[in-house]
């Protein structure tokens, strides 16, 4: 049998006439195969010391025990639990729980661990015996390995209109193979490739069979779970309608989570990512969610309709009136989805990610997942079990490392960053979950030369361990990634590497000790504070410090050159140090890498609002020369999405005339009166996100609250959709009646609540330190209007 290539794009395990069936939907050079793999047998573990207690409570079930040289964290030895379907491990599991009977790995899927230990992470290897079906082909008597196989997808961007009632009008696909709307409607000529149905029931037909002919590997869109797959298998219940979009002619399952109303669909051999799951799996950060916003951002275009109320009535309008206008408007939101996804290499994001964690490809975040693909056969094979997955989520290491600031105006500050400080501790330090069980086995004193010593008891194991040699491995993918420019494989090693410290620190993840996350950002904070004395050591003045960054005053103004010539010649020392001290002290190789990241020409450390102290996470400061000279904030109000466009124009011109030392005493007198006279009226809307349904809010109402439900009370009134009523993001703005939605706004506006929560605290930052007074320079020209 020839060996073939694939790549997994969905994986389901199911029982099916008394026995499992494994089935794996692949990409492979030859097109869409099926792998059908039988008779996987199911299985848990418990204590060899509980097993004649197990056999007599589940004598009922035809189960084989078998004792094997394995044994839990805290080293008890295990027995197998092997059942010969899903359905009867699963009642097993059940029944021995509710005889207190400690059970281990039952919550590991069948399919994911067939795959994890055959270390199978996304591409493999594979042989079987064939049958040829119509659409596909299928293997039986399969046989799989890890392999190496990066696909070339076929995808299709999705997006459906509908009426505010849910009625479906038309569906949009765009994709290379075929670009069209399904429309509901006479036959009419049309610039847009329509295919014109007589009903709703045609509609949902047409889209069957659509994607029987150009057989997409993955579908995307906006928001394409929870509104357009949730309204397209709720249409298809009310037609009575097979939605059978999966490959092998089966139809697509869509279900919402009991706790978390979170949306899921399964399409047999597709897969479905969702553009804003997605961006946020990639790290990115945006004001706004909606497909307007964000598109305008990464694009620099955007839908034609923008406002909500005046899309619904004027979509409502082209149905009616003009169906080749809302084709080409439907056509549009897809195309715009697909520009996303390549301007940002989603789907080689999520490819890689797949590679290199065994993740599936449309998981949302799935860092604890990622994490036991890649360990969990590795101390099996070493001779342990895990424990399962605890509920309760919850963090118990203290955080990372954030010094008091010291709040001034200065000249030449540089930024000193520990390259992945918390990957490069796990690396130095040797901190590892096996590493942690055997190095409490040795005996202070007598083994001390094997143990490595962590916090809060913890100590490691120097030679028995998975974990750094995991980073390190990745982090030399990384290195050859970023030489090669491949911008997406990089972003998906840098999340992964970055995430095991969060992972090892959540009770979320069934390798967690309180030990372990504590021995990581424990040793940050003493290299942190160590770092501070070193350079200050130097002459130079640390006046801040977060996490793994480390903000030094040079006490004077210095040229780009000469600031770089320092920050070389420190982050040198600093290496030396560090690599010097963990041989010394500990006989290990220092890993930790000090880099030399910005120097600031200007820099504002401020103190907290109102009082002398100063602030966290909040500064600003100038970089650059030229036209390459800009200023970055960070935590203060132009970096920030809920203050508005007024507060954040005033920030830059004010920093800016601050840094460069002339005086903007006229610009904020200015200002304020042009604020006054409502000349800014265009940037004064505040734009907030309801993060609770808005029933939900009983004592204290916020006036994004206050602004959402006066909106929704319009709304109701207008028979227009209310928009808030289940979280969601408001624009509002201030008026002398109090908080109002913006496209409802009716009363006049509060312009001195702009200058005061507005305007004032911007000044308040960094006038006092040119001797300055946002209340002197503001007050008199108030007293004219």
């Amino acid at each position: 049998m020839t060996i073939q290539h694939g790549f997994i794009l969905t994986r389901q395990a199911r029982d099916v006439r008394g026995t499992t069936q494994i089935d794996l939907w692949l990409a492979t050079p030859e097109g869409p195969t099926q792998l059908i793999i039988e008779a996987e047998q199911p299985v848990f573990f418990v204590l060899q010391a509980d097993v004649e207690k197990a056999k007599s409570v589940t004598q009922d079930l035809s189960i084989t025990w078998k004792p094997l040289p394995l044994k839990s964290f805290d080293l008890q030895p295990l027995a197998a639990c092997y059942c010969q379907t899903i359905k009867q491990s699963q009642t097993a599991s059940e029944c021995l729980k509710r005889n207190d009977i400690l059970v281990l790995e039952d919550d590991i899927r069948l399919a994911d661990r067939y795959l994890m230990e055959r270390f199978i992470k996304g591409s493999l290897e594979f042989t079987g015996i064939t049958q040829a079906t119509k659409s596909h082909r299928r293997f039986n008597q399969v046989k799989c390995r890890t392999g190496e196989y990066t696909p070339d997808l076929d995808v299709v961007s999705l997006d459906i209109e509908c009426s505010e009632k849910g009625v479906l009008y038309s569906i949009g696909l765009d994709s290379p193979m075929d670009s069209r709307v399904i429309m509901v409607g006479p036959i009419e000529p049309a610039e847009t490739n329509i295919q014109w149905v007589d009903n709703e029931k045609q509609l949902l037909h047409a889209l069957v069979d659509w994607f029987a002919r150009y057989d997409p590997d993955v579908v995307i869109g906006w928001n394409v779970i929870d509104f357009d797959f949730r309204l397209l298998h709720k249409r298809a219940d009310w037609n009575q309608v097979k939605l059978t979009l999966g490959r092998g002619y089966q139809a697509s399952f869509f279900r919402t989570s009991n706790t978390s109303q979170q949306a899921f669909i399964s399409i047999p051999g597709r897969v479905v990512i969702d553009g804003i799951d997605a961006l946020k799996t990639a790290t990115y950060h945006f004001r706004s969610w909606s497909l307007e916003a964000v598109s305008q951002q990464l694009l620099g275009e955007g839908k034609q309709i923008h406002n909500v109320h005046d899309r619904m009535a004027e979509i409502n309008h082209m149905f009616s009136h003009d169906k080749p206008s809302l084709a080409k408007y439907n056509l549009q939101d897809c195309a715009l989805v697909n520009k996303i996804f390549a301007h940002t290499h989603l789907l080689e994001f999520a490819i890689e990610r797949a590679k290199l964690t065994g993740v599936e490809l449309d998981r949302v975040g799935g860092s604890v997942a990622a994490f036991t693909n890649l360990y969990l056969p590795q101390i099996h094979r070493a001779g342990y079990i895990a424990p399962n997955l605890r509920s309760e989520d919850w963090l118990a290491s203290p955080g990372g490392y954030v010094m008091d600031s010291i709040p001034n105006l200065y000249d030449s500050v540089l930024v000193l960053d520990f390259k992945s400080l918390y990957p490069s501790i796990i690396r130095s330090f040797l901190i590892d979950p096996m590493g942690l069980i055997e190095g409490l086995q040795l005996e202070i004193g007598k083994d001390s030369t094997q143990a490595v010593p962590g916090f809060r008891g913890g100590q490691f194991h120097r030679t028995h361990h998975f974990l750094p040699q995991m980073i390190e491995t990745l982090w030399a993918a990384r290195d050859v990634a970023k030489k090669n420019n491949e911008q997406a494989f990089s972003q998906a090693i840098k999340i992964i590497m970055n995430s095991f410290y969060g992972v090892l620190g959540s009770s979320g993840c069934r390798f967690f000790d309180t030990r372990l996350a504590s021995s990581i950002t424990m040793r940050g904070h003493e290299i942190m504070k160590q770092t501070k004395q070193l350079i200050e050591a130097k002459g130079y003045q640390v006046i801040y410090g977060d996490t793994d960054s480390t903000f030094v005053s040079l006490n004077g103004q210095f040229s780009q050159a000469q600031a770089d010539d320092i920050g070389n010649e420190l982050v040198t020392y600093i290496n030396q140090w560090w690599s010097h001290h963990l041989r010394q002290e500990y006989n290990l190789n220092s890993i930790l890498e000090l880099e030399y990241e910005t120097h600031y020409k200007k820099f504002l450390m401020p103190t907290i609002r109102g009082q002398e102290t100063g602030s966290k996470k909040r500064y600003a400061g100038l970089i650059g020369d030229g036209s390459d000279e800009r200023i970055v904030f960070k935590g203060l109000e132009s970096a920030r999405t809920d203050w508005t466009p007024l507060a954040q124009e005033f920030q830059q011109t004010l920093y800016a005339m601050v840094f460069h030392s002339e005086n903007p005493s006229d610009f904020v007198r200015h200002f304020v009166e042009q604020t006054q006279s409502g000349e800014f009226d265009d940037k004064l809307v505040y734009q907030k996100r309801l993060r609770r349904k808005l029933h939900e809010y009983q004592k204290n109402i916020p006036p994004q609250v206050r602004a959402a439900r006066m909106a929704d009370e319009i709304n109701e009134r207008l028979g227009r959709p209310l928009q808030y009523q289940n979280k969601g993001r408001i624009e509002y703005v201030m008026t002398l009646a109090g908080p109002e939605p913006k496209e409802y706004q009716n009363s006049a506006i509060d312009y001195q609540h702009y200058i005061d929560k507005q305007l004032k605290p911007v000044a308040e930052a960094i006038l006092p330190f040119i001797g300055l007074d946002f209340a002197t320079l503001s007050e008199p020209q108030l007293g004219l209007f």
